[in-house]
């Protein structure tokens, strides 16, 4: 689904990760960890093709992303990072048919039967069907959280690109996010997702990828990752895994002076 060679990317004149490369597989969970200013936003717009990147290659279902056009990438990537201030004076299923833009001519923007019924089934998966007609402001974070996941759903695009979804919500909240978009990656679609929790990563990612250093310092899956010295270097404090009586690995860190190799 997706594939990066020697991939560098910028923000402003700082380069924030040099020499990435990656392939993502189909029908896969895919977690972008890292400390804050790693560059995993970053990563995810150079994906998404609304950010830009500097050297090597990037090509998203066998295509090189710069060259789909406007509506041809919204079809086939959904990114979806939180902005509630242009939603503001709408209702919640005019943000969600927003996903449906792509399917029509700018000048020729009708909801047809097709509309509804993707707009209809995205708010049912997000379980939100009941509040379609509420306005977006009345809405708690958790609600709107799953109200930017329908749109994603809406655009009915097979990869689908989350900044931190789960950033803010309790953690009842946080999981039910989660376990949807696990649910989507049954369904068929690719998600790769931006978190700050490594036990939100351990829980639901097929594979994590973890950036530091200005590079991507692993790619593997949780069990072999969360167990890697190279998170303690990542994140500059020690680390211990521990694993639940579900088998799922728990990280905690063991509190120290120390500090990432990053940063010396």
């Amino acid at each position: 689904m997706i594939q990066a060679r020697e991939l560098r990317v910028r923000a402003g004149t700082r380069t924030l990760l040099e020499g990435v490369t990656f392939d993502v597989r189909e029908r896969e969970f895919v977690a972008v960890l890292g400390p804050n200013g790693a560059g995993k936003t970053t990563l995810l717009r150079a994906i998404a093709g609304t950010g830009h990147f500097e050297g090597g290659t990037l090509r998203v279902g066998g295509r090189p992303v710069e060259s789909l056009g406007a509506n041809e990438r919204a079809r086939t990537i959904a990114y979806m990072a939180s902005d509630d201030a242009f939603a503001e004076n709408m209702c919640v299923r005019d943000v969600v048919a927003m996903g449906r833009y792509s399917f029509h001519r700018w000048w020729q923007w009708h909801e047809d039967p097709r509309d509804r019924e993707a707009v209809d089934a995205a708010l049912r998966a997000v379980g939100m069907e009941l509040f379609a007609d509420r306005a977006f402001p009345t809405l708690s974070t958790g609600e709107r959280q799953r109200i930017w996941l329908a749109l994603g759903l809406a655009q009915e695009a097979p990869l689908l690109l989350l900044d931190e979804p789960t950033s803010h919500l309790d953690i009842r909240v946080g999981h039910e996010i989660l376990e949807l978009l696990r649910h989507r990656v049954a369904a068929g679609k690719t998600v790769v997702c931006a978190l700050h929790d490594l036990n939100e990563a351990a829980a639901y990612a097929d594979r994590i990828m973890l950036l530091g250093c200005g590079r991507m310092l692993a790619f593997d899956p949780p069990e072999r990752l969360l167990r890697s010295p190279l998170l303690e270097d990542a994140y500059g404090i020690p680390m211990e895994a521990v694993a639940a009586p579900s088998g799922i690995l728990r990280v905690f860190p063991r509190v120290t002076n120390r500090r990432s190799r990053c940063s010396s």
